[in-house]
This record gives C-alpha cells, sequence and structure tokens, in this order.
C-alpha cells in the first residue's frame, strides 16, 4: 500500500500533489518498520512466557502493557498521516490518464501507387 502510494505520487503531475505528501509517506514507512521489530519482538516475548502464563494472567497483562506502550506512537502516526495514502489514491484518479504505450503517429505517404518510386 505504502509502495503504491509512493509510486503513484512519482508519476503524479504536480498540481495535483501536496508538499507534505512525501514526508508523510517517510513517516508511515519508518512507523510501520517500527511496529514490525515491535511485532517480532513481542512473539519473542510471549514464547519465553513461563508455562501456564497466558492472556488474563498478571504476567501476561504485564508484558502486553509495555508492548502496547510501545506501539502507541507509531500507532499514532499512523493514525495523523494515514490519511495520505488514500489523498494519494483519489489524486491518482483524478489525474489524465497516460497511454499504456508509446504513441505513433499515423504515416502519410508523399507518394501514391507504385509509379511514384524513385523520383
Amino acid at each position: 500500500m505504502l509502495a503504491t502510494a509512493r509510486l503513484q505520487l512519482q508519476h503524479l503531475p504536480a498540481h495535483l500533489t501536496r508538499a507534505t505528501w512525501p514526508g508523510q509517506l517517510t513517516i508511515l514507512e519508518e512507523a510501520l518498520s517500527h511496529l514490525d521489530a515491535l511485532d517480532s519482538r513481542w512473539q519473542e516475548t510471549r514464547a519465553q512466557l513461563p508455562e501456564g502464563t497466558g492472556p488474563g494472567s498478571a504476567a501476561y497483562v504485564d508484558v502486553l502493557d509495555e508492548h502496547y506502550a510501545e506501539c502507541w506512537s507509531y500507532l499514532d502516526d499512523w493514525a495523523c498521516h494515514g490519511r495520505v495514502v488514500l489523498d494519494i489514491q483519489a489524486a491518482a484518479r483524478r489525474a489524465p490518464s497516460r497511454p499504456k504505450g508509446p504513441q505513433i503517429p499515423a504515416l502519410t505517404s508523399r507518394r501514391s501507387g507504385h509509379g511514384a518510386r524513385g523520383r
């Protein structure tokens, strides 16, 4: 989704974009990277909990609260800037469509018939 938005932004005419969009995409990309790392760390932490320490237990709730606390700022980045993905998509839909291949002009001959060869 972010890669698509970044690609769309590169191809949009300047009059359809906002100067803040590239920076907002960067914030979202960095937040997602941090959230991925925190999720991996959470999976490891959860796997290392003692036997019988599952959802609802005090130890589980404590480490889960800590995990959530580490995630909040990155989730807030998404709450504040996530709309940019939709804004870029909307701008891409408003942009004039581009031809799929190069436009080749129709060829017209200056000569008519075979008798005009060699002149």
